[in-house]
Formats: C-alpha cells, sequence, structure tokens
C-alpha cells in the first residue's frame, strides 16, 4: 500500500475528513490532498507528525517491512489491537482463535492423506 492509501485508511477509520486534519496539524489542505492522492510525500518533520497524530510509526504510515512485523497486514492488526479495551481484546483473541479452528477443519477436510487414511 502506499503512504496516500494508508493515510486515507487512517482517516476513514476515524470519521476525519483531510480539512480536519489538515487543521490539527497546522499544514494546509492541500497538502493533505496531495498525500492522499500520492501527488506529494510530506517532509520527515510532516511524517513524524502524522505518525504521532495517529499513533502509528513512520514504517507504518511507508508500509516499510521489518522482520518484527513484515507487512502492512500484520501493523494493522496490532494497532487495531492496542486500541481496544481488555474485554475487546480477550473476545478479538478468541475471535482469531475461531479462525483458526475453522481453518485447520477445513484443511483436514480436504486432505488427501486423511481421504487415504479413511479408505483403510
Amino acid at each position: 500500500m502506499s503512504f496516500g492509501e494508508i493515510l486515507r485508511d487512517l482517516l476513514e477509520e476515524r470519521g476525519m475528513s483531510q480539512k480536519d486534519l489538515a487543521a490539527d496539524l497546522n499544514i494546509s489542505a492541500s497538502a493533505v490532498g496531495n498525500y492522499v492522492r500520492n501527488n506529494r510525500e510530506p517532509d520527515f518533520d510532516t511524517l513524524k507528525k502524522i505518525a504521532k497524530y495517529f499513533h502509528v510509526s513512520t514504517d507504518f504510515l511507508l508500509n516499510c517491512q521489518t522482520e518484527q512485523y513484515p507487512n502492512y497486514e500484520e501493523r494493522k492488526i496490532l494497532q487495531i489491537f492496542h486500541a481496544l479495551t481488555e474485554e475487546q481484546k480477550d473476545l478479538y483473541i478468541e475471535q482469531g482463535r475461531l479462525f483458526i479452528k475453522c481453518n485447520n477443519k477445513k484443511k483436514e477436510k480436504s486432505s488427501p492423506l486423511k481421504s487415504a487414511n479413511e479408505a483403510v
């Protein structure tokens, strides 16, 4: 994902307009519009302001892969997780476990080894 797409996602998640962000960061609305459309990239200081504002890292904004968090989706899951209450975190984890169980059941049903073993 590009910086503009990530910024657009962050704005949408918070129900904010580009003008809101521009006013809060004391930058021009046209600059934010250019960032969202990927016509321009922010300078380092503005990038740090945006990261601090949304409580994310600059790596997250730039979709910079690291060994710790190799892709955007993993970083996004962590960002969401950190924004939850403790009760919501417990539910989130339980839902993840249910997804894993469902995936394992699907794998078992489609596994050729299982079918061959059942025939014996």
